[in-house]
């Protein structure tokens, strides 16, 4: 499950990046994803919302604060939420950023700077350490977002490592989603007191739990979220190799489509709503082909969503 440990108030646990509801007219439906984001905490799992998987670079600053007020106005416990806040801009990310840490947000997940490549590390130093100035909060925890297959910028050991000891109780973990587990190692052997290193996937959770690793932030956990909750609470048992190969096999399905379309479709399904299908431009929504293949797969696997559907209000 998802927990803000009360002392040092850094996260551990699951978290999904939460996909996005939106309506016919591509505007962002709060009520759809106030739902969703019950459910999924239900199951254990916390809140990235504004993450890779939830469209967040076709979502504009308005429509992330208009949503973040209406979690938190809905009761969706602030404490759980995880926004991403990372933009090319940085006053713009310092905007986001100290909305969620006003709200009350357990953390916020930074994206650097992604627009143009090639740039330093002393250049992404600067724009974290001017982001952290402009909020000028002693209750802002960032988790760094390492994710260069998207960005084509990374973030070094040896940024991170500044960013730490400059900022020790600010800068407080990070997702790496690089897809390398030998970069996630390294990362482990560090000794960063208390920085809290959660993977990008669930493939990798039981070697990052193994390791003393502090979870998962995976699009999956959106559609499974409760059988990889199960893994990190019972990672020590000696089941936990079978739970890790079922996992893959579910991931490993979602992986040969386009992902954020094939979320979108397996929750219509299993809600029973279809108006999760919509994407914003430009991905496109799943092809009824596709569709089918992917659901048969999952049905075969003896996948579910239990209790997605209890919640889900019908369309209008």
């Amino acid at each position: 499950m998802a927990v803000l440990d009360g002392k040092t108030r850094r996260f551990s646990g699951v978290f999904a990046p939460v996909i996005t509801p939106f309506g016919e007219n591509l505007s962002p439906d709060a009520g759809r994803l106030i739902t969703h984001c019950r459910w999924m905490l239900s199951q254990g799992v916390g809140l990235s919302v504004f993450g890779t998987n939830s469209e967040a670079n076709s979502l504009s600053a308005d429509e992330k604060i208009e949503l973040m007020d209406a979690l938190v106005g809905a009761g969706i416990d602030p404490k759980m939420m995880m926004p991403g806040t990372g933009c090319c801009a940085i006053t713009e990310t310092a905007r986001l950023t100290a909305h969620a840490t006003r709200l009350g947000c357990g953390g916020v997940l930074m994206l650097p700077p992604f627009y143009y490549k090639g740039v330093s590390d002393e250049g992404l130093f600067a724009a974290y350490a001017n982001v952290i100035q402009r909020v000028g909060s002693e209750d802002l925890r960032i988790y760094l977002y390492h994710i260069p297959p998207v960005t084509n910028v990374p973030l070094s050991i040896g940024l991170i490592d500044r960013l730490v000891k400059e900022y020790p109780t600010t800068v407080v973990g990070i997702k790496d989603s690089g897809g390398n587990w030998l970069n996630t190692s390294a990362m482990l052997d560090q000794g960063w007191d208390d920085f809290r290193i959660f993977v990008g996937a669930e493939t990798f959770l039981l070697d990052n739990m193994r390791r003393g690793g502090a979870g998962c932030i995976s699009a999956t956990a959106n559609v499974n979220p409760a059988a990889i909750v199960r893994l990190y609470e019972t990672w020590q048992d000696t089941g936990a190799e079978g739970q890790q190969q079922q996992l893959n096999l579910i991931r490993d399905t979602f992986g040969k489509y386009v992902v954020i379309p094939a979320l979108k479709a397996c929750t219509g399904h299993f809600s029973g709503d279809a108006r999760w299908d919509i994407v914003r431009p430009p991905l496109t929504p799943m092809d009824t082909e596709d569709k089918d293949t992917l659901i048969s797969a999952l049905n075969n696997l003896g996948f579910g969503m239990p209790g997605l559907m209890a919640m889900t209000e019908p369309a209008a």
